[in-house]
């Protein structure tokens, strides 16, 4: 997972780490669902394994919302950051949780690994990295950077 691909959970941690503002975009009501990795490999090895050829979730159902997340950030890494509301951008999905019936019933897998257990691992990881990588701007703005330097340089 790169600290800088926008997604909450890498979003909120490299905001705490920077010292910045937890940004949230709408109210903060809307849900998502986070499966730490090694439950999800061990989900997709036994789909792999298994003669079922049609999809299945590989997820984790619990749910829990933005703003309550950015919280259980903001107190993991101990800061005292506030959290910030934007817009909610047009095409932002309301609740994300898979239902993973299929995975318990067809290949006896659920996670594991809880999210608070999965965030200590994945904030030590990010807090390892070194300095440069908090302050990397994704890949989409790097190459629309180069497109207006490019176009105002012609």
């Amino acid at each position: 997972m790169r600290l800088n691909d926008g997604r909450a959970l890498p979003a909120f941690i490299g905001q705490a780490l920077r010292g910045e503002d937890l940004t949230v975009f709408g109210d903060g009501s809307q849900t998502r669902s986070f499966c730490y990795v090694d439950d999800l490999i061990k989900g997709i090895y036994r789909l792999l394994m298994s003669d079922y050829a049609m999809p299945v979730n590989i997820g984790n159902p619990d749910q829990i919302t933005l703003k309550e997340f950015a919280e259980e950030i903001i107190t993991l890494t101990g800061t005292k950051q506030k959290i910030v509301y934007l817009p909610l951008p047009q095409d932002d999905p309301k609740q994300r949780q898979p239902d993973i019936s299929k995975a318990k019933e067809l290949l006896g897998w659920e996670p594991k690994v809880k999210r608070v257990e999965g965030l200590k691992i994945t904030y030590e990881y990010f807090k390892s990295l070194p300095k440069e990588e908090l302050f990397k701007l994704p890949k989409e703005f790097i190459r629309n950077d180069l497109l207006k330097k490019v176009k105002t340089e012609s």
